[in-house]
C-alpha cells in the first residue's frame, strides 16, 4: 500500500528524500508573521472510549482533566509570551476526545488564548451528543464558541451498534439546539460502514438538517490498524457509488459543498479546523504547521504535563521542510476545500503554481479531476472521490504509522515516512 504514496512523494518533490520527522524542536516558534494563523486546542478525555476512534484519548477522570487544563493554559502562556503584542488568528478550535468534559474550565483557556491572539473567525468546539444539554451550551455561549460540531456518527441503531457506540437521546439533543443558537451547528457521520446504504446516508443527513444543523460532514471509515475496531472497510467501487450518489443528492436539495466530505445548508455555515495556511496547536498530539516545519506534540498526558511542567516544549518530533514538500503539504491540504487558488500560492510561496506543477493540473483536466478557469482549479465530483481515495492510502502509510509509534513512545527517536 505504501508503494502509492512513496512513489507520488517522489514525484511531487522530485526527489528520493523521505519526509523525515526528528526528535527535536525550537524553543521559539517562527510564528510573528505567519498569514492566516489558525489556532487548536486537544483535551483527550472520553467518558468511553469508541474502538474506531484513532485520536489520542483516555478515559476520564476529573483530577486529571484538571491539573491537564491548568499545564495546556501554561502552554497557551509559554507559545503566546514568544511574541510581542497580540497576534492575529483566524480562528479557534477545540478537538478531542470531549472537549466538553472540561466545560467549566473552557472560559479559563479562551480567557488565555484572548491574551495572545485575537480570534477573528470564531471558536468552534468538537461535542459528543452526550454532551449536548441546555446547560453545556449555554456555559459554551458564555465562552464565545460560535461553532458546533456533534460526532452524531449516525441515527441508524444498527450502524451505532456496528460502531460499537451506544445510542444518545437524540430528542433530547435536538430540543437543546433550539434553545441556543449558534452561528454553525454541524453534525459528523461516518460513511463506507458495512451494509449501509445511500438511503441510511439520506436520512441522517436529512434528519440533521430538519432538527438544527446548517452543516454536516461525511467523514470515510479508516481501519487503522491500531485501533480495536474490527469493522472491514467497505470497497471502492461500493464507496465510490455511495459518495457519488449523497453528493449529487446535496446538489439537488441546493446544499453547498464546501470541502471533499462537508456540505452546508446556510451559505455561511462553516467548520473546518484543518485548511489554515499555518497553525498552533496546543494539548497533547497537537500539531503545529508553519512555513518551514511541522511538529507534534507527544501523545503521552503524564509526559505533556511533565515537559510544560518544567517550562519546556512538549514538542515530540517536527520535519523540517524543503520548500517542495511544504508546496506538497499546502497543496494537498487547500485541494480539501475543492479549489485551488494559483494567485494564493504564488503570494505564499513566491513562485507561480503552473511553473511548479504546471504537468500535474494538465493531466488533472484530462483526467476529468479538476476545471480551471482564471486560474482557479475546481475540484469535480470524480476529482473529489479520487482525492478521498488518495487521501485512505495517505493515512494508512503515513499517519497510521505515525500514530502507532507515538501511542507507544512519548519521544522516539525519529520516524522517516
Amino acid at each position: 500500500m505504501s508503494i502509492l504514496t512513496t512513489a507520488t512523494r517522489m514525484w511531487l518533490t522530485r526527489s528520493l528524500k523521505p519526509f523525515i520527522f526528528k526528535n527535536e524542536y525550537d524553543d521559539i516558534l517562527p510564528y510573528a508573521d505567519a498569514e492566516r494563523l489558525g489556532l487548536y486546542i486537544h483535551i483527550p478525555f472520553c467518558e468511553s472510549i469508541c474502538p474506531f476512534c484513532p485520536y489520542c484519548k483516555e478515559k476520564f477522570s476529573e483530577e486529571r482533566c484538571q491539573d491537564y487544563v491548568d499545564h495546556l493554559i501554561s502552554e497557551i502562556h509559554l507559545v503566546g509570551n514568544q511574541n510581542d503584542g497580540k497576534k492575529v488568528a483566524s480562528s479557534l478550535y477545540f478537538g478531542g476526545g470531549s472537549p466538553a468534559l472540561a466545560i467549566d474550565r473552557i472560559c479559563d483557556i479562551v480567557d488565555a488564548v484572548n491574551e495572545h491572539f485575537i480570534i477573528r473567525e470564531g471558536i468552534g468546539l468538537e461535542l459528543h451528543p452526550d454532551n449536548v444539554t441546555p446547560e453545556n451550551l449555554a456555559k459554551l455561549k458564555k465562552a464565545g464558541v460560535s461553532k458546533i460540531s456533534i460526532g452524531i456518527q449516525s441515527f441508524q441503531s444498527g450502524l451505532l451498534k456496528t460502531l460499537g457506540r451506544g445510542e444518545a437521546d437524540f430528542e433530547r439533543v435536538f430540543k437543546a439546539l433550539g434553545e441556543t443558537k449558534f452561528e454553525t451547528v454541524s453534525m459528523d457521520f461516518i460513511f463506507a460502514l458495512p451494509g449501509q446504504t445511500f438511503e441510511d446516508l439520506k436520512s441522517d443527513i436529512e434528519t440533521a438538517f430538519s432538527n438544527g444543523a446548517n452543516h454536516v460532514a461525511i467523514y470515510p471509515f479508516i481501519d487503522f490498524t491500531f485501533t480495536e475496531s474490527e469493522i472491514a472497510p467497505m470497497g471502492k467501487r461500493e464507496k465510490r457509488k455511495l459518495l457519488d450518489q449523497i453528493t449529487m443528492h446535496c446538489q439537488s436539495k441546493g446544499y453547498r459543498r464546501d470541502s471533499i466530505w462537508t456540505f452546508s445548508k446556510d451559505p455561511d455555515a462553516s467548520y473546518s479546523s484543518m485548511t489554515r495556511d499555518n497553525f498552533l496547536g496546543f494539548g497533547c498530539s497537537a500539531t503545529s504547521l508553519l512555513r518551514g516545519q511541522f511538529k507534534i506534540n507527544t501523545f503521552s498526558v503524564d509526559e505533556y504535563s511533565k515537559r510544560i511542567g518544567g517550562g519546556l516544549m512538549p514538542t515530540s518530533l517536527t520535519i523540517r521542510f524543503s520548500k517542495r514538500q511544504r508546496m506538497i503539504y499546502y497543496l494537498f491540504w487547500t485541494a480539501y476545500g475543492m479549489r485551488i487558488d494559483s494567485a494564493a500560492f504564488e503570494s505564499f510561496f513566491g513562485e507561480k503554481l503552473k511553473s511548479k506543477y504546471g504537468l500535474e493540473l494538465w493531466l488533472a483536466k484530462k483526467l476529468g479531476f479538476v476545471t480551471e478557469e482564471k486560474g482557479t482549479f475546481q475540484m469535480t465530483m470524480k476529482g473529489a472521490f479520487y482525492y478521498h481515495y488518495y487521501e485512505n492510502y495517505y493515512t494508512l502509510s503515513y499517519i497510521d504509522k505515525m500514530w502507532g509509534i507515538m501511542r507507544r513512545e512519548a519521544f522516539p527517536d525519529g520516524i522517516s515516512l
